[in-house]
């Protein structure tokens, strides 16, 4: 079988967002009666195959559609301002593709900004979710043992007001606990998709000075998802602190929590290996 790559997966949607209608880019991988949707964070270069590409061929081996969204504002998708909630937002935008795509009910699996849009789309539309897998995210709100913004929403927020290689390797030398696998390839590709789009650079910090908070805290809603949830975090984790994870885990009744350590922000693709064999042993028991 050719292997997949983003190119041959390529494809794109048209999502209507209240007055407009928006051109979506995602990724379609594979074939199989259960699909399973990604949802990548929020920093600047981000996209769904960047994200998650550590994670897709064993879901794949495992029969399950894979389908990569890339949310409005990042990577091949249109662009847009937005001063409410953007976990909200992105929830729309899933549910159009979702319905385009004629998808009864799929699993979630989100990172940081992707987890709260999960969330969303689960408080919303619970009937259309099998399960949930949240890391690194899933509700706003303050942490009451870490100084908010966290040193890693800083350094994020800066990236996309000054987009340049340093300020992009000071943001991802914590974004992860070990900065060793960072290559100057990684560095290079994550830059250069940045600066290919800088209205989505500058439609994010318009969208901040409009609503500086982007992502609403659901923790009082929260008892209303009855999806079976595995959150999934990283115990060094610089950017979004371990203990909104355990206020995930008091809120959603079916849940449990799994933590790495030395893992900062990206449990994804920091502990692929483990994280996929975990993730695969939850999505099928």
């Amino acid at each position: 079988m050719t292997a997949l790559t983003e190119a041959t997966t390529s494809r794109f949607a048209r999502i209507r967002e209240g007055e407009r209608e928006l051109n979506i880019h995602y990724n379609d991988c594979g074939q199989g009666e259960q699909t399973v949707v990604m949802l990548h964070g929020s920093g600047p270069g981000a996209s769904g195959w960047a994200n998650f590409n550590r994670n897709i061929d064993p879901l794949l081996a495992a029969g399950y559609r894979v389908i990569l969204l890339d949310c409005p504002g990042w990577s091949k998708s249109d662009s847009i301002v937005c001063d409410g909630s953007r976990s909200d937002l992105n929830a729309r935008i899933l549910k159009g593709l979702v319905d385009r795509l004629d998808l009864d009910r799929v699993h979630l699996l989100g990172n940081s900004m992707g987890g709260h849009s999960a969330v969303a789309f689960a408080l919303n539309w619970p009937e259309r979710v099998g399960k949930l897998v949240l890391m690194g995210g899933g509700t706003g709100g303050a942490s009451p043992f870490v100084p908010m913004p966290t040193e890693g929403i800083k350094l994020l927020q800066g990236l996309y007001r000054e987009p340049t290689i340093d300020n992009l390797k000071k943001m991802m030398n914590i974004f992860v606990f070990d900065s060793s696998d960072l290559t100057e390839e990684l560095f290079q590709t994550r830059l250069d998709n940045m600066l290919a789009r800088r209205d989505h650079l500058e439609n994010f910090v318009k969208s901040l000075a409009l609503n500086p908070k982007q992502f609403p805290d659901f923790g009082p809603r929260l008892a209303e998802i009855k999806a079976e949830t595995l959150v999934i975090w990283g115990r060094n984790d610089r950017f979004v602190p371990m203990d909104t994870g355990l206020r995930l885990i008091a809120g959603i009744p079916n849940s449990e929590l799994h933590v790495f350590n030395n893992c900062g922000h990206w449990a994804q693709w920091e502990h692929a290996d483990k994280f996929n064999r975990l993730v695969l042993d939850f999505l099928s028991h």
